[in-house]
């Protein structure tokens, strides 16, 4: 079964987490550079950068606005614990602020940074840690009514992808299925 959303978030800790190659639909995919550990070669984001515009990916870069700009990227992405609001000084005509958020007090603070979209975790039962809350498709679509510009994360992989299709949402947001099955999940997403 295929699932079909406006967007697809892609969240990677490394360039070599994902093969562009596998991406053959234009438009629908953006990827989220979220690299907090290993530093990695400047000219080969870059280059990676290069490639996701050549095959229209959007690219954004998690909680480092220079690094955003000086790659040219499309966006930046502040994850839930980011308070500051360095990104609205630095804003450049079509460059987007993202964030994420875990409840409705960091909702209205992303709101309050600029961002357009928000990512809302955690939308299914994670893996990692299994006594962690999880909204579910009933509590996700009651917290659409706040603002409409709210994307699924956490919990979402090749089990629970058909039920997005409850979600009225634009899109959703993956981090950990990306790197274990890349081909096998950007494949069911057409």
């Amino acid at each position: 079964m295929f699932v079909f959303k406006k967007k697809y978030f892609l969240i990677i800790e490394s360039i070599k987490d994902l093969e562009l190659k596998n991406i053959k639909k234009r438009h629908k995919f953006c990827i989220i550079y979220r690299n907090n550990k290993v530093s990695e070669n400047k000219v080969d984001i870059l280059n990676f950068r290069k490639a996701c515009r050549l095959k229209a990916i959007k690219f954004f870069v998690a909680n480092n606005n220079k690094l955003a700009v000086s790659l040219n990227a499309d966006g930046v992405y502040l994850s839930s614990y980011n308070k500051s609001f360095k990104a609205l000084s630095q804003r450049k005509p079509h460059f987007q602020i993202i964030g994420s958020a875990h409840n409705l007090k960091e909702i209205t603070m992303k709101i309050r940074q600029g961002c357009s979209l928000i990512l809302l975790s955690k939308l299914f039962r994670v893996n990692y840690d299994k006594t962690s809350p999880y909204l579910g498709v009933i509590k996700f679509n009651n917290k659409l009514k706040i603002n409409r510009n709210l994307i699924p994360l956490g919990g979402i992989n090749l089990k629970t992808l058909n039920k997005l299709k409850n979600i009225n949402c634009k899109g959703f947001a993956m981090l950990s299925e990306i790197k274990k099955k890349p081909a096998n999940i950007i494949n069911r997403l057409f």
